[in-house]
């Protein structure tokens, strides 16, 4: 048996979360009326025992593991949060009933809030801080804006473009060099090539991982995204950002932006459109040297600015928790 970085991601992604005091836990959700036989299942990371600290649910995009995403920030957010890092529907260890069709953000949000229900010990009135990365923005949002602010606090979107529409996945697949037919070909690519350029999209700075030879990169890339690859795949056609059933209103939390200066997946003039969007509570920190997934090319960075809006929000209670 040859070498494979998958393992190691592994280990050092669950090497993380055990350090901050995380563990794995599977909820089955209840199931939803009209919905068909089969249950729901969340799978997610948590420290055991019921919250000591202010609730943080952290929500993964569509790259590999919700662990490898969030991994350089699970410890410092530890310390002051209770950290929540589920997987979301058909990613990981969670799966949709198998007789539903596949969830679409706001879908995914819903589950999120049974999620947050059926967290031991979590009172019903505690308002939870969110962030999310990329596609996890998309259901960031959806939370926000359904569960509204009795129940989410302040909320934290990385380079999503809540936006997007057609034209630019049309426009991305352009910028990537016009040999990819759909989405899913380049952002779950099941060969060197492919994987090699969507690391070159996705981030700044080059990786390790992408200077590894081809016959490694195939096989991490097939088992990463083999995995649920067509439920994947109608998730993508579900998201209906972009779509005429969508549009972005402004949110009542306290909304921090972030986006890399280099982000070739959704560029950074989308970050001032969708400021303008959200409404008068949003902050936007643009990172400069980065592209798609700041928390892991500027973790350090990342994480001091997510906890000093977060603990500013915690001191400046609005008109909702009074």
């Amino acid at each position: 048996m040859g070498f494979s970085f998958l393992p190691v991601m592994e280990y050092l992604s669950r090497r993380a979360f055990h350090a901050a005091g995380l563990c794995p836990h599977t909820v089955t959700l209840p199931r939803d009326p009209g919905e068909g036989s089969g249950a729901r299942t969340i799978h997610y990371w948590a420290p055991p025992g019921e919250p000591r600290l202010p609730p943080l649910l952290l929500i993964h995009g569509f790259g590999p593991m919700a662990t490898w995403q969030w991994r350089r920030q699970v410890g410092p957010f530890s310390r002051r949060f209770h950290v929540v890092v589920p997987d979301l529907l058909c990613f990981g260890g969670s799966s949709p009933s198998p007789s539903s069709p596949a969830p679409s953000e706001s879908a995914q949000a819903a589950a999120l809030a049974a999620l947050l229900d059926a967290l031991p010990g979590l009172p019903a009135t505690a308002r939870v801080a969110v962030a999310g990365t990329s596609y996890g923005g998309f259901v960031a949002y959806s939370l926000a804006r359904a569960a509204g602010p009795g129940r989410v606090g302040p909320v934290v979107i990385s380079n999503s473009d809540l936006l997007k529409t057609a034209e630019d996945d049309r426009a991305f697949l352009q910028r990537a060099g016009g040999e990819w037919a759909s989405m899913a070909e380049l952002l779950m690519p099941l060969d060197a090539r492919s994987a090699r350029r969507l690391m070159e999209l996705s981030f700044y700075r080059r990786q390790v991982t992408s200077m590894l030879p081809d016959f490694l990169i195939r096989e991490g890339v097939q088992k990463l995204f083999s995995d649920k690859r067509e439920e994947k795949i109608e998730l993508m056609k579900a998201i209906i950002i972009g779509t005429d059933e969508f549009q972005l209103t402004p949110l009542e939390q306290d909304v921090l932006l972030i986006w890399g200066d280099h982000d070739q997946i959704f560029p950074l003039d989308k970050a001032f459109a969708v400021k303008r969007c959200l409404g008068e509570n949003v902050r936007l920190e643009i990172f400069k040297e980065t592209g798609h997934v700041p928390q892991m090319e500027d973790p350090d960075r990342f994480n001091e600015v997510v906890l000093d809006f977060l603990l500013a929000s915690q001191k400046s209670p609005n008109q909702h928790d009074q």
